[in-house]
């Protein structure tokens, strides 16, 4: 084998070995849970998000598909994401006390499988079809906002519900123009840094603050959401 193809194949396990790494992350934030610390458990959240906001652009520009093609790397994707994005924030909002009973964590775990067996799930222009499962997003913002059990409570259940409304969501590392992909990702390190520094204290009135004032980035996406996206016309779940 040629010296370049091997390193390209290296590059490409390496790549896959990143994604992998974010599951490892989520079972070292439930492990956090477990042991009542939830600013760790946090952190880890945030590093497990921003592994997934970076992974996508890496395979990408290694082709990874091509090189590698014997090893499904959107499965590899979709295992990781099931479980950071919703097991391990519906385990972190069970800890923090977020909901009125656990019960209603069945709403996120059921109504995210669903999402996520969709072969529509990503639709072919590039867009999330209906509430791509940002529990680990939800759960972080009610601890450090110390929202009462019953506003939890109904974010989970309004959120749940949105799982199957066909509404079109950004797709961040695929947004076109360039210029706008770039400032999404800039801005969103910004968001994931804010988060992170709200997290190691999140009793603390700057630190609310500082996580009111990052409200401002999702709204920007769920604003560009609206404006390119939009509800999906002729058809749907």
């Amino acid at each position: 084998m040629p010296r370049d193809r091997r390193r390209a194949r290296l590059l490409c396990w390496i790549i896959h070995a990143f994604t992998a790494s974010g599951a490892v992350l989520g079972l070292f934030a439930m492990i956090s849970v477990a042991r009542g610390d939830l600013e760790w458990a946090a952190l880890l959240i945030l590093g497990a998000l921003l592994v997934d906001g970076i992974d996508g652009t890496l395979a990408r520009a290694a082709e990874i598909e091509t090189v590698l093609p014997q090893i499904d790397g959107r499965r590899l994707d979709d295992i990781v994401d099931y479980l950071n994005f919703v097991i391990v924030p519906v385990f972190f909002m069970w800890g923090a006390g977020s909901v009125v009973h656990p019960f209603w964590l069945a709403l996120p775990v059921l109504a995210s499988a669903y999402g996520f067996s969709r072969v529509d799930a990503k639709t072919e222009d590039d867009f999330f079809l209906g509430f791509p499962s940002y529990w680990n997003i939800l759960a972080i913002y009610l601890w450090i906002l110390d929202a009462d059990a019953w506003v939890g409570t109904a974010w989970v259940l309004a959120l749940g519900i949105a799982v199957f409304v066909p509404i079109k969501y950004l797709y961040p590392s695929k947004v076109e123009p360039r210029s706008l992909r770039i400032a999404l990702g800039a801005g969103g390190l910004a968001w994931i840094l804010a988060l992170a520094a709200s997290s190691t204290h999140p009793e603390a009135p700057v630190s609310q603050a500082l996580a009111l004032i990052s409200l401002a980035y999702p709204a920007w996406y769920l604003w560009l959401s609206g404006s390119r996206g939009g509800m999906l016309r002729g058809g749907g779940r």
